[in-house]
């Protein structure tokens, strides 16, 4: 029991188990080369390894990344030979396209800024009537002001347009209904009364719809008036009864509607080919009327206009008329004296 009890460690040079012979020889071989090597030398040049031999290391290859996808192809441009790529010159042309917008959007407001400032210049002076436009040898001048793009709001403007060249073509119409009307009266000679009418349609109703209808429907978008809106709709309405009554054509009331057309074919047929496209003109103002009906009652509600403003308005404008004054004041003066003077 004396053996077990003993420590094998305790002789170091008979039980150590780093004295064996094999194990001596392996570290008296490569000691000299782990403590000499040096890691930042050249393995290739002699001295890396002092007193051993040098080991041959495994060479490394740089490492080298591919790609995995194919540039984008290139679209030549000019005769150098030099290229863009497809999305960069849709994007530069789009970018062009926006500095074009932009140019035109600022000289439009360059041009509003300009027109405002000779507005606010002028606070007292009176505009001068440019409407209609005629030339200065003309011994009758304009006898309106009239400026869209400065007078009209912005959301208003392509309404109040598109009202104005409904008003050119109603004038344009007439004045084809009354050459219409002369050519019917060339082939039917008892169609005269049908030509008289047609120069009375296109002399009185080509200015009394610019002044009775296109001017307030002008006026209530310039400034929400209540009053010249409902006076647009009562006109208007009126106007679109009588485009429903010429598209008709109903003889003798000088308008080359469908039933005049008709007749007229029995005389001749160019003539009457030619009143039936001015009856399809004279059906056309009845539909573009019913089209602008709609739509101008739709912003008339958007604007917070009511019959309520519109009699205010009224009110408003006939007590400040300085005719209805005077003669308030005459009748006025009157009754008082009556009133006094003795009998």
């Amino acid at each position: 029991m004396s053996d077990f009890d003993s420590n094998p460690f305790a002789d170091p040079e008979v039980n150590s188990p780093f004295r064996d012979p094999a194990v001596t020889q392996v570290t008296r071989q490569t000691q000299p080369a782990l403590n000499d090597y040096n890691p930042f030398g050249d393995g290739s040049k002699p001295g890396a390894l002092v007193g051993a031999t040098p080991a041959v290391l495994p060479t490394s290859q740089p490492a080298v990344m591919q790609p995995t996808e194919e540039p984008p192809p290139y679209t030549a441009q000019g005769s150098g030979g030099y290229g863009t790529q497809g999305p960069s010159a849709s994007a530069a042309a789009a970018q062009a396209d926006l500095l074009r917008r932009q140019e035109e959007l600022e000289k439009k407001a360059a041009e509003l800024d300009r027109r405002e400032r000779e507005m606010q210049t002028q606070p007292g002076a009176v505009k001068k009537n440019n409407w209609p436009p005629l030339p200065t040898q003309c011994p009758v001048g304009p006898c309106f002001y009239q400026d869209i793009p400065v007078e009209i709001p912005v959301e208003f403007q392509k309404t109040v347009r598109m009202l104005y060249y409904m008003w050119m073509f109603h004038a344009v119409t007439l004045f084809l209904n009354l050459l219409g009307c002369l050519a019917w009266f060339c082939v039917n000679t008892a169609r005269g009364i049908d030509f008289g009418m047609a120069i009375l349609w296109f002399l009185l109703f080509t200015p009394c719809s610019f002044v009775c209808w296109f001017r307030p429907v002008y006026k209530a978008f310039r400034s929400d008036s209540s009053f010249n809106f409902f006076l647009f709709f009562f006109i208007f309405f009126c106007q679109f009864v009588v485009h429903v009554m010429q598209s008709i054509g109903i003889p003798g009331w000088g308008n080359c509607g469908w039933i005049a057309s008709l007749e007229a074919l029995n005389h001749s047929i160019g003539v009457g080919i030619i009143l039936m496209l001015l009856a399809a003109f004279f059906t056309g103002s009845a539909v573009l009327s019913v089209v602008m009906l709609k739509k101008v009652h739709s912003l008339y509600r958007q604007t917070g206009a009511s019959f309520e403003k519109a009699q205010q308005e009224f009110a408003t404008g006939v007590m400040s008329n300085r005719t209805v004054q005077n003669a308030a004041a005459t009748a006025a003066t009157s009754a008082a004296r009556n009133t006094f003077t003795p009998n």
